[in-house]
């Protein structure tokens, strides 16, 4: 049955060690290349020393200007799991099913329960390798792009090209795959189902969950006074923005006030036309960048999650299949 299930997909096997190739043969020299420009700019030292100084700025600014296109690039990788479960999975039970082959399987001694453990085994085995290995891969070429402020580790394209996500995004297409194949056994309204499953889930995660995993953190400081607002972790995820009043009245969402005078009650001509009063202060609601990887984990625990579920609920409908 292995050996079997090895001759039905090794076609697939083999186009997707050649993207890997083609991946790494993107990502390697490129990543090298955007080190070795960090280093020779002393950019690496600014970052790890997290010094701000014009010579880091200008180092910042020389490296944005020849490595930003590259981050839309990274676009590219972001579809990868959903491809891989369009696929590898949609098709896995759907086509045989649809083509009436898993009859033959089952009249030669081998159950309907040995069957789609293999085929599931083997194909949910292969995803997490890939899966492992280009998101290590991404993690590695990302890095100089997140480091040198281009954008927030937290940003959505970083986010879900980096780290762990990638695994349990992978382990997630090719379950909801595999479990659309078993429950419209036709290849196409599979891989419908697998697309719409797919990027619904991650759309509602992305903008509804994520942000609420742990309970924000706030951070204030006062509109009269200061000149401007206090240090920050850059790497930080802002959620919210705004002024309020002392008794906590946004009069000013989604920006900011600084004024340098001190002033006495309503009136001043510093924020007097949004009607800020005195004792008003800028507020901010964030995630901290020291939570990133127990985001990580969180959504790829999430995924991994729904990926089992998917599973077992495929396994028993195809017990079902006529």
């Amino acid at each position: 049955m292995i050996w079997m299930t090895w001759r039905q997909h090794r076609k697939q096997a083999l186009f997707t060690v050649i993207g890997l190739t083609v991946l790494a043969a993107l990502m390697v020299p490129t990543g090298l290349a955007m080190r070795n420009t960090m280093a020779s700019t002393g950019l690496d030292e600014c970052v790890r020393l997290a010094l701000d100084s014009e010579k880091c700025n200008t180092a910042s600014r020389q490296f944005s200007n020849e490595y930003s296109s590259l981050a839309f690039v990274g676009i590219l990788f972001v579809i990868l799991p959903l491809l891989i479960g369009l696929f590898w999975g949609a098709p896995l039970v759907a086509r045989e099913v649809e083509h009436g082959t898993h009859r033959l399987v089952w009249t030669q001694g081998v159950s309907r329960r040995q069957w789609a453990l293999v085929k599931v085994g083997f194909v949910g085995g292969a995803t997490v390798a890939a899966a492992v290995v280009y998101g290590l891969g991404l993690s590695w070429w990302m890095t100089p792009l997140s480091h040198a402020g281009l954008s927030s580790r937290f940003s959505v394209l970083l986010f879900d090209m980096q780290g762990l996500v990638p695994v349990g995004y992978t382990f997630f297409a090719v379950a909801l795959g595999i479990f659309a194949g078993a429950i419209w056994p036709k290849v196409l309204p599979a891989m419908a189902f697998t697309l719409v499953g797919f990027v619904g889930i991650r759309v509602a995660l992305t903008v509804l969950a994520r942000p609420n995993y742990l309970p924000a953190s706030t951070r204030t400081y006062p509109v009269f006074g200061l000149a401007s607002a206090p240090e920050r972790d850059k790497y930080d995820w802002i959620l919210a923005v705004g002024v309020r009043n002392p008794d906590g009245t946004l009069v000013v969402p989604n920006g900011t006030v600084e004024c340098n005078q001190v002033v006495e009650g309503p009136g001043a001509p510093c924020g007097s036309e949004f009607g800020i009063e005195a004792g008003a202060y800028n507020w901010q609601l964030y995630q901290p960048a020291g939570r990133f990887w127990l985001f990580q984990g969180i959504e790829t625990g999430i995924f991994v999650a729904l990926a089992a579920v998917l599973l077992v609920l495929a396994v028993r409908a195809i017990r079902r299949i006529a």
